[in-house]
């Protein structure tokens, strides 16, 4: 399966069973009069957005280099990427604000049966959500995927608070402050998942450094071409997402003709687009021969 197919494909199951889930909880939070169950049913609700978002992306992504972008779309699966991590933190914020005024007016939340077997079926199911969009995000090593993992987990995580207060105020009486105190510890954790998620993004955005294994093995790769003491340095990544360019100097000896070195900096170029999918342009440096 290729980036847009996991994108498209966990976005519609996305939309489609948080919506189902939305009802769901929605339905039982009217029934048994629960604030907290109708409000988390509104962050599935928000879910179903950041999905949207995750299609849209895939959409732009998958258009061709033009004019005016000559390295293609790719980056928009990074744009959206932030956009979720944005969405991430708003919720954070609101669940923060949210248990902070009903811990300040001393609310306490009754809950009953159903409440407990809605809120268990959305733990279950928001992790498989989870988990199949980190499985498509790592096969596909697709940032924005993952990113939409995280945030089917922070609704499981919400769930999750709810259940605890459900289940130890079942048997425990005068727990008032207990929905508002586990309501700001999962709000911490939403924000935690928001900021990996920015600061990934960013760091492609910017620019990164490539790995240390990856220069070893174009290095390797180079070597077995031309054998005579070729030296390599200044490698630079640049990443597009759809498309990666790579950068890099070679040094040869100072009497190879220009025709000779040119030939030599084409054959690693191609097999650097043969072996690791990037396109290279390679700069040639003289080193002095030996005396």
């Amino acid at each position: 399966m290729n980036r847009k197919k996991a994108q498209v494909a966990e976005g519609a199951v996305s939309i489609i069973v948080n919506f189902i889930l939305f009802a769901l909880k929605f339905l039982a939070g009217i029934l048994t009069g629960s604030i907290a169950l109708i409000a988390d049913a509104w962050h599935t609700l928000s879910d179903s957005l950041s999905s949207v978002f995750v299609i849209l992306a895939a959409k732009l992504a998958a258009r061709k280099p033009d004019k005016e972008h000559p390295f293609g779309h790719g980056r928009w699966e990074l744009i959206s990427t932030l956009i979720i991590a944005f969405l991430l933190a708003f919720i954070g914020f609101e669940f923060f604000s949210g248990s902070i005024e009903k811990f300040k007016n001393r609310e306490s939340v009754e809950y009953g049966t159903l409440a407990i077997i809605v809120t268990i079926a959305s733990v279950v199911v928001k992790e498989l959500l989870a988990q199949f969009a980190f499985y498509l995000g790592r096969k596909t090593k697709n940032s924005v995927v993952s990113a939409d993992g995280w945030h089917h987990r922070t609704d499981a995580l919400s769930s999750i608070v709810i259940l605890i207060g459900i289940v130890v105020t079942k048997f425990v009486t005068n727990l008032w402050w207990m929905d508002s105190v586990l309501g700001m510890a999962c709000a911490a954790m939403i924000f935690f998942a928001a900021i990996q998620i920015m600061r990934e993004a960013i760091t492609k955005i910017l620019g990164e450094e490539p790995e240390h294994n990856l220069k070893e093995r174009i290095t390797e790769e180079a070597l077995k071409i031309y054998e005579n003491d070729l030296q390599i340095h200044h490698i630079h990544l640049h990443d597009y997402i759809s498309q990666k360019e790579l950068t890099l100097h070679i040094m040869l000896d100072e009497n190879m003709t220009i025709k000779d070195s040119h030939k030599v900096a084409t054959v690693i170029e191609n097999m650097i687009k043969d072996k690791f999918d990037m396109v290279a342009t390679i700069h040639v440096e003289p080193r002095k021969s030996e005396a």
